[in-house]
């Protein structure tokens, strides 16, 4: 036997009602869910070799209260080395209306192509001026602001490193990557320190795998005697390759981060490691998800350089 106490009577008509409401309460729940803001997380590179990276931008995020999973999502989108496909990437993230849009040095680009009003937090080692992403460093005026390295800066201060260490050699080569924003500027820079140093310098472009063989290849037939990397994300993620081919060729190399010199290169000379830039891109993010603007939010500027010399490298 059942006996219900103080209960009221229910009418049909209550009852409909409430059962209502209790079917709208896992809707209520699940609009709750989707009001969480997204991250769009855009990069050229494959999910396999960022782990680091990654690991560095979360902690970014938690550092201004975010937490993946918690009270933030990312929507993840891989180019995974064909920069040809960061177009459409790009435009699936503005389809599904992210929050923020962080993105690496040729991610960017596509980013902006693809939206005016979405925020993006750049990772790059180009001149942001430069190459367009914003008006200024201190005021970006529009939907972009970031994380920028010295990469471009210190481009010059490379090729002479290399020159003291080969001060007799003849001809010696850059390795630019032509779909990167600033190369032109790259290849400019190193021209002149070359002319400056009275020095013949080859421009050799890659861009995919193969075309690093190539470039490679042909240094014996130029005479080039040592070799200046280019700094972007392409050269990163081959990092290891670069550092084989310059010790399987005998040619001294210098490149922007020490993932070449820890690979068995000879050396690098740039900023710190990316794991430093992308923890100070999740700040950013988790600044623009708080309700900064990007164009009120400075560039910021890495200012701190290394050299790493490999001495077992001969």
């Amino acid at each position: 036997m059942i006996i219900a106490l103080g209960v009221k009577p229910m009418r049909r008509r209550e009852f409909i009602t409430l059962l209502g409401g209790a079917a709208a309460w896992p809707i209520a729940a699940r609009a709750q869910q989707s009001a969480m803001p997204v991250i769009g997380f855009l990069n050229t590179r494959a999910p396999s070799e960022d782990a680091q990276l990654l690991a560095a931008f979360r902690q970014g995020l938690t550092e201004t209260g975010y937490v993946e999973g918690r009270n933030v999502a990312i929507e993840y989108r891989w180019a995974e080395g064909h920069s040809d496909r960061l177009s459409a990437l790009a435009a699936d993230l503005v389809r599904r209306q992210v929050t923020v849009i962080a993105a690496n040095s040729q991610a960017t680009v596509a980013a902006k192509a693809a939206t005016t009003t979405i925020p993006i937090v750049f990772m790059t080692s180009a001149d942001p001026v430069q190459v367009g992403f914003v008006a200024s460093l201190n005021r970006p005026g529009g939907n972009l602001t970031g994380v920028a390295s010295l990469g471009t800066e210190t481009n010059r201060k490379r090729l002479q490193l290399l020159h003291e260490l080969l001060p007799k050699a003849g001809a010696v080569a850059a390795l630019v990557n032509p779909t990167f924003p600033g190369s032109d500027t790259q290849a400019r820079e190193l021209q002149a320190a070359a002319s400056e140093l009275r020095r013949q310098l080859h421009v050799l472009h890659a861009s995919t795998q193969r075309d690093i063989d190539t470039a490679f290849a042909s240094l014996a037939r130029l005479q080039a005697s040592g070799l200046v990397i280019g700094n972007d994300p392409f050269f990163n993620r081959w990092s290891e390759q670069l550092a084989a081919q310059a010790l399987r060729h005998a040619v001294p190399a210098i490149y922007t981060f020490r993932a070449f010199a820890a690979a068995g290169g000879l050396m690098s000379y740039g900023g710190p490691e990316l794991r430093h830039l992308y923890s100070l891109a999740g700040v950013y993010t988790g600044r623009v998800l708080k309700g900064d603007k990007p164009a009120d939010m400075p560039v910021q500027q890495e200012t701190r350089v290394e050299l790493i010399l490999n001495l077992k490298t001969r």
